[in-house]
């Protein structure tokens, strides 16, 4: 896991080097291990190391091979390259290191752009054709690994992070008013391509896109889960499901165990992260590494849930760490951790994740994480509700469970400045019911979950994940997120995953792994209390940073909408149970965070 950026000229001059170079650096703590620099013909290329298989300076990127005319930036891990390297041996390609990114050239020479669909895993990279100037953009199926772009006549730049690209300068930050919109409406999710600023762009998931020398460009999705009964499946009954989901789920959990430094796992004490640790336990891993972490309690809310991570790392052995952070180390973090967003993300636990990661990095380089279930198998309050409802009244009864605020609430709280020029256009409603309407789910809740698993949880839970880890240098692995292990669980009757209050079938088959305490406890979240509820020097961080030149001046607020905000901060909540105060103020935070970031 690393970080990439890049540099295309499409009019005949030369790849701006101080820009790669500037992106590079600014990606140092996705990659703290090494660093590289590469320029041929019209593209640039620049990488930071983490490094997790083939520690040696062969496995280093840039990497190039003359012999085939290629070089690749890569950021990642491909579980199956060892069985794609045999493979590649056989055709006669000859190797220089153990490197999976070695992996992904041969068998782009070998397949073509075709290679990723061979490729299992989680990835972003960048191939050049060292003679033609062609360069091909990839990403993995579920948007795991970020890759944004900026493209202005005559050239484009890629990185593995929004923070690079405006510190290469020369960026458009005016507000993108659609992703404003979907910010306050799509449970502040912001779809591909659309980022907060009009200058910047991130290549959705699954896609491939090709460009050639003269700025031609090619976009291509190559994946896409049918959330649809399966004939050959038609016959399977509960027990069946069961099996076969925890079979594949114990093949994902095995797969991302391939590495050359020790693996761990982030376990919060809920089913998903705990089945996680009874698969490898399972499989033989002994003194496993386990982490959980814990916050001081506030406003009657617990800050940890150890009581059941602790059954857990008991019950199967773990080498486990209990990180406790107290409440005085809550209010510094909140700056670095909105720092280290590529994009606003409103969740309460990015601080959690970016203070766990800080402390877990100390020790261990790679983990594995529960993410991803939730939207794969059902497990969200929001579900239920859609059973039953006819096909056609999808996205509405969606929106009425899962968007933040309506049209009409978006508008009485953006100033005139920041809206749609046209008025009555409604992008996330517009998104949402061309998405859910589109062929391939049977039902509304498999439509529902098809956006969820395709679409929110790339740009919510996983890009948090990736985001707050990779702040640390720790390369986080999401075994629910296995594209077979997806492909599979899209096809399994909805009924039994709502059942027992969300993700039943995944439950049922637990059973016969963890101590019922944990599957059948209420659902948990990733408890933050201190920031979750806005008081003290939380409260007055929200509030001066409203308050600021730089909040008035940019006038992104209906001043009546804040000042209801503030005569209630902890009252006015989403539909969802979202801070509406928190949301508004972190918006700002971060576009200040960025203005501080941006090349003169």
């Amino acid at each position: 896991m690393c970080g990439v950026c890049g540099e295309i000229r499409f009019d005949g001059s030369a790849p701006d080097v101080s820009s790669v170079d500037a992106m590079t650096a600014a990606m140092t703590r996705r990659g703290p291990d090494a660093s590289g620099v590469y320029m041929k013909g019209n593209v640039a290329l620049g990488h930071r190391r983490l490094k997790i298989i083939d520690l040696s300076e062969r496995g280093g990127q840039p990497m190039v091979d003359p012999e085939l005319g290629l070089a690749l930036v890569f950021n990642g891990c491909i579980y199956n390259y060892q069985e794609l390297r045999h493979e590649l041996e056989g055709k006669g390609y000859r190797f220089f290191s153990h490197a999976d990114s070695e992996v992904i050239l041969k068998a782009f020479h070998a397949w073509g752009a075709d290679c990723v669909d061979r490729l299992i895993g989680m990835f972003a990279f960048a191939v050049v054709d060292t003679d033609s100037g062609t360069v091909t953009l990839a990403r993995d199926r579920l948007g795991i690994k970020p890759l944004y772009l900026a493209e202005t006549p005559g050239r484009l730049r890629f990185a593995s992070s929004l923070q690079a690209l405006l510190r290469a300068g020369d960026v458009d930050t005016s507000i993108d008013r659609v992703a404003l919109h979907h910010y306050f409406s799509f449970h502040a999710v912001v779809p591909a391509p659309h980022t907060m600023y009009n200058g910047i762009r991130k290549l959705p998931p699954a896609t491939v896109r090709t460009i050639t020398r003269d700025g031609r460009s090619t976009e291509r999705r190559y994946w896409e889960p049918v959330f649809a009964p399966h004939a050959d499946r038609a016959d399977w009954d509960e027990k069946r499901w069961q099996h076969e989901l925890m079979d594949s789920l114990r093949t994902s959990v095995r797969r991302r165990m391939v590495a050359d430094v020790p693996v761990g796992v982030l376990l919060s004490g809920g089913i998903d992260s705990s089945l996680v640790v009874a698969l490898l336990a399972e499989q033989g891993q002994t003194d496993l590494a386990t982490f959980s972490i814990g916050f001081d309690s506030a406003a009657g809310e617990s800050g940890d849930e150890y009581a059941y991570s602790d059954l857990i790392a008991d019950t199967f052995g773990t080498d486990h760490h209990k990180i406790h952070i107290g409440t005085d180390r809550l209010l510094p973090a909140v700056g670095d951790t909105i720092a280290a967003m590529s994009e606003p993300m409103v969740s309460h636990d990015c601080v959690a994740f970016y203070l766990l990661s800080e402390e877990v990095s100390k020790s261990i380089k790679v983990v594995q994480s529960g993410q991803g279930a939730d939207e794969i198998l059902g497990g969200y309050s929001w579900y239920p509700p859609l059973a039953g409802i006819a096909r056609p009244e999808t996205t509405k009864a969606y929106r009425e469970v899962f968007f933040d605020r309506s049209h009409e609430e978006i508008a009485a709280i953006l100033a005139d400045d920041y809206l749609l020029e046209e008025r009555d256009f409604d992008p996330s409603w517009e998104f949402a019911l061309a998405h859910q309407s589109a062929p391939g789910a049977h039902t509304s809740v498999d439509a529902a979950l098809r956006l969820d698993t395709t679409v929110m949880l790339v740009d919510d839970p996983v890009k948090r994940v990736d985001t707050m880890t990779m702040a640390w240098g720790l390369e986080a692995r999401v075994p629910f997120l296995d594209h077979e292990f997806v492909e599979l669980a899209a096809t399994c009757p909805p009924d039994l995953k709502l059942a027992h209050g969300g993700k039943g079938v995944l439950k049922e088959a637990s059973r016969a792994l963890l101590p019922s305490a944990v599957i059948d406890r209420t659902k948990g979240y990733f408890p933050v209390p201190g920031i979750r509820h806005l008081e003290g020097e939380v409260f007055d961080l929200v509030a001066d940073v409203l308050k600021t030149r730089s909040a008035t001046g940019r006038g992104l607020y209906r001043p009546a909408a804040l000042d209801r905000l503030f005569a209630d901060p902890n009252g006015i909540r989403t539909r969802l149970d979202g801070n509406e105060l928190w949301q508004v103020a972190m918006l700002e935070m971060w576009l200040q965070t960025m203005e501080g970031l941006t090349a003169p």
